[in-house]
């Protein structure tokens, strides 16, 4: 059975999880891709402010497809996290989880368990079941970057799995976890 969480008090719950469990995933969780990383990191090299805070936050490495009518966004699937390797630094000011979907590698592994972060994995090529549990999408920076534009997102029970753990448990070293 899958553990319902909230965004909210990730910080109290995410050392408890282990490579391989599902959650359910409610709250605020921002959306960046490779151009928003690589935005964000300059902003950090230069001591400037951030479009939103990462102490605590949860990035999803995604871009919607545009929204149907009456819809709050469109599909919403995950992007290949290796993309977004080169800046562990997100997680080094305070970023607490990313969701994407694909292995990391050993910098962002041991970024995780630096700063006991947890990288969770979405179903690949399931961006409508994504979009189902969001109930609320705004786009917040970068908007120059289109559909790579930083977002803001609230999610409701959206269907994950620790593919990293803060302890570097890694289910792509791990072996097959049956879900």
């Amino acid at each position: 059975m899958a553990k319902r969480l909230d965004t909210k008090n990730i910080r109290e719950w995410a050392t408890d999880l282990k490579c391989g469990e599902e959650i359910l995933l409610s709250g605020v969780v921002y959306t960046a891709r490779d151009a928003a990383h690589k935005k964000i990191a300059a902003l950090i090299d230069n001591g400037k402010p951030l479009p939103f805070p990462l102490k605590g936050s949860v990035i999803y490495y995604a871009g919607p497809s545009p929204a149907k009518e009456g819809r709050v966004c469109g599909s919403f699937g995950p992007t290949t996290s290796g993309r977004m390797d080169g800046y562990p630094q997100l997680f080094d000011n305070g970023l607490a989880a990313a969701v994407g979907k694909g292995d990391r590698n050993k910098t962002i592994i041991d970024a995780l368990i630096r700063n006991k972060s947890i990288y969770f994995i979405a179903i690949g090529g399931a961006g409508a079941i994504a979009a189902k549990h969001i109930i609320d999408c705004k786009e917040i920076a970068f908007s120059e970057l289109g559909c790579e534009s930083v977002k803001r997102l609230v999610f409701e029970d959206f269907p994950l799995i620790v593919a990293i753990d803060s302890d570097g448990k890694d289910i792509y070293t791990k072996g097959t976890v049956e879900v």
